[in-house]
């Protein structure tokens, strides 16, 4: 039997092709649902493109299955912890934990200093959340109709909302995105927080400094009646302490002392339960809809659900029930698939030398570590662009440089902070991009109408390229090997 021959650029493109296309259409057909469903099946036909192309060359079908396995072997770590984080947020919200974040957050608001205000309002609440796409479709739609009450400009305040969003999601070992782009890379999740802190914190000050510019000048005299529904709301639906905080006090310390990311957030939502059970028990009896409200299984049957299947709030007001109604290991399943998908096609690119082939041409003219790090950023953009999905511009750039970076002696969690710089954060700056036709039709503003006042997905990108060129902060794998032993 002849052995497989490499890939020909022409076999490499057919797939990536394919699979463009079939997102494309994916995206016009579903719009923001698509990530539901649509894109993990034209994942699935593109892998299956791309096997037979590797056949084709003389691959065997058990080769690119056992590749396919290993692939998504490498990834059951970070799906594991998307169950954990899905109980997480589910207790959370029971607890009190997220309801008292968003209403300490609230309480700071002031209309003169509304842009950077709803900027870190957002930022607080995706913190707490882990997702983007929450806080924008609950807190940011009733930030947004502020604006337009105190007759401010919709477009900034979108900016404003969605540049918090994004730092919380960026930040917060709750986001599927953040623990994706460690899992696809090989580094660990709060190595790859603390190292994006460099990047993200000038990035965010930054933003913060320029809608302070842009809020000079803004009356106070108006009366904000729906930030005040949200905090009355509140306070009248649970009880907001800052014992509710302990949860997020104990994540946060398991995480400094470097303990593993699976414990301390299966940790986080088992406290979680016990706090709702201590302070919340009147919200932990309604939720579980018992016939015996009485009866101790009552609260155990409450926060189950909500380990289980995420809370669902009932306080009356829309907007807040839309936000404190997620959560749950239910939740992360649709997510979980997409990364199986994602992870099924890149293996068989991988395994048939596809990869290989496409990232020999790019990186032709990467002579130094600035280049490379340029062509990862403008490779994530690309992907967001052509393919429409920040989770597929994560797995495939992480796929694409892995090797490129293990062999400059880089360590991995350069790349994983670069690709969560750039995939991550240009991903709503697309309008046909799941991410910004969601944002577009959530917060009723056009994507190239707020684009030019999301200052922070725009400089942050910059920023990771800038350290690239200059090699501030970036990391050589020996110097992490040196670190790791010294700190035992």
């Amino acid at each position: 039997m002849s052995e497989a021959r490499d890939a020909s650029i022409i076999d490499s493109l057919i797939p990536l092709l394919s699979l463009v296309l079939m997102l494309t259409v994916s995206v016009y057909l579903f719009g923001s649902d698509s990530s539901y469903g649509p894109n993990q099946i034209a994942l699935i036909i593109a892998a299956g493109i791309a096997s037979i192309v590797a056949i084709k060359n003389g691959h065997l079908w058990k080769d690119i299955l056992e590749a396919i396995v290993k692939s998504i072997s490498t990834a059951m770590g970070a799906l594991l912890i998307f169950l954990c984080v899905g109980a997480l947020i589910g207790t959370w919200l029971l607890s009190g934990t997220v309801p008292t974040l968003i209403y300490y957050g609230l309480e700071i608001l002031n209309p003169k200093i509304f842009y950077p205000a709803a900027c870190v309002i957002s930022a607080v609440a995706a913190l707490a959340t882990g997702s983007s796409w929450t806080v924008a479709g609950t807190l940011g739609v009733a930030l947004i109709a502020v604006s337009i009450g105190l007759n401010l400009s919709p477009e900034i305040a979108a900016g404003a909302i969605i540049s918090g969003a994004y730092f919380g999601d960026k930040m917060s070992p709750l986001s599927d995105t953040t623990n994706l782009a460690p899992a696809v890379t090989g580094s660990e999740l709060f190595e790859h927080i603390k190292h994006m802190v460099w990047t993200t914190t000038p990035s965010f000050i930054i933003a913060l400094i320029l809608f302070m510019v842009l809020g000079l000048g803004v009356s106070s005299e108006v009366e904000d009646a729906t930030i005040k529904l949200f905090t009355v709301t509140l306070n009248n639906s649970f009880n907001i302490t800052p014992i509710a905080l302990i949860p997020l006090i104990v994540v946060f310390y398991m995480a400094m002392k470097k303990i593993p990311a699976l414990p301390t957030i299966l940790s986080g939502a088992l406290l979680g339960g016990l706090i709702a059970f201590l302070i919340q028990p009147d919200v932990v009896i309604e939720f579980s809809d018992s016939d015996d409200l009485s009866s101790p299984l009552a609260m155990i049957k409450g926060i189950w659900l909500a380990l289980a299947s995420g809370y669902s709030s009932s306080t009356g007001v829309q907007e807040i029930d839309s936000l404190l109604s997620r959560g749950g290991m239910e939740s992360m399943l649709v997510t979980m698939w997409l990364v199986i998908s994602a992870m099924s096609f890149g293996a068989v690119l991988e395994h048939a030398g596809m990869l290989r082939r496409i990232i020999t041409s790019m990186l032709k003219a990467a002579k130094s570590t600035g280049s490379l790090i340029s062509r990862v950023i403008l490779s994530c953009v690309s992907i967001n662009i052509v393919c429409a999905d920040q989770y597929i511009s994560i797995v495939l750039a992480g796929k694409m440089f892995k090797a490129e970076f293990a062999n400059r002696n880089l360590d991995p969690k350069n790349l994983s902070r670069v690709i969560e710089d750039s995939g991550t954060l240009t991903s709503p700056l697309v309008p046909w991009n799941t991410c910004g036709a969601y944002m577009a039709v959530t917060l009723g503003v056009s994507t190239f109408a707020y684009l030019p006042f999301a200052f922070f997905n725009l400089i942050n990108p910059l920023v990771s390229m800038i350290y690239g060129y200059t090699g501030f902060t970036i990391v050589n794998a020996d110097q992490s090997k040196e670190s790791v032993q010294a700190s035992s």
